[in-house]
């Protein structure tokens, strides 16, 4: 991995905004913070963005200030019901992407077609789904990375070195079980602030 840095260089192909003031402004207090960025982004429009251990409301708090930094435009899923009214304003203001639970298709066929419809898209996902430790993780994502035909990028916390970390691109093959194998295997030296990945 590339030496830890707060403020990584942005490939051209990720989907980013532009606002140089803030990026700076979030990097300053992630290294007031102690925290780094260890790793480097990938040049490549379209991924499924996969974060863990996920153990701590704080790791909200620290993932969006590091987004924020870099300057990446991630999305992330939420129920359709919440975009109405001002907070669905925020909601999309911050990446939300709007889910119809009730539909017809399903949540793994309603990304696969945003995700084809999009010119540059990254969207993150927790795969522990709770902060609690877990020994099954959900596979949405697998089945939205294979659906969509995109790699899957493993973003890992480890509180005892204060470092976010940036895994290598993971081809999602034909088996399930053997993909999250090599994924869980891949987190599983990182500590999260209560727990690591069981």
């Amino acid at each position: 991995m590339s030496a830890p840095s707060a403020l990584p260089a942005r490939p051209p192909s990720m989907p980013q905004f532009r606002s140089n003031a803030w990026r700076r402004a979030c990097a300053w207090l992630l290294r007031a913070c102690g925290w780094q960025l260890a790793g480097s982004l990938p040049d490549r429009p379209k991924l499924v963005l996969i974060a863990a251990p996920h153990s701590s409301w704080w790791d909200g708090v620290w993932g969006l200030l590091f987004r924020s930094a870099v300057g990446a435009d991630i999305a992330f899923m939420a129920k359709r019901e919440l975009f109405s009214g001002p907070l669905g304003w925020l909601l999309r203001k911050a990446g939300g992407i709007p889910i119809e639970r009730s539909a017809t298709h399903g949540v793994v066929e309603q990304m696969a077609a945003r995700f084809a419809d999009s010119e540059r898209l990254w969207l993150g996902i927790t795969p522990e789904g709770t902060r609690k430790p877990v020994r099954k993780w959900k596979n949405g994502f697998w089945y939205i990375a294979r659906e969509a035909g995109v790699p899957i990028l493993p973003i890992y916390f480890d509180y005892p070195s204060r470092t976010l970390g940036i895994g290598p691109l993971f081809e999602p093959s034909s088996d399930l079980g053997a993909d999250l194998a090599r994924l869980r295997a891949f987190y599983r030296p990182w500590r999260g602030k209560h727990h690591g990945t069981a």
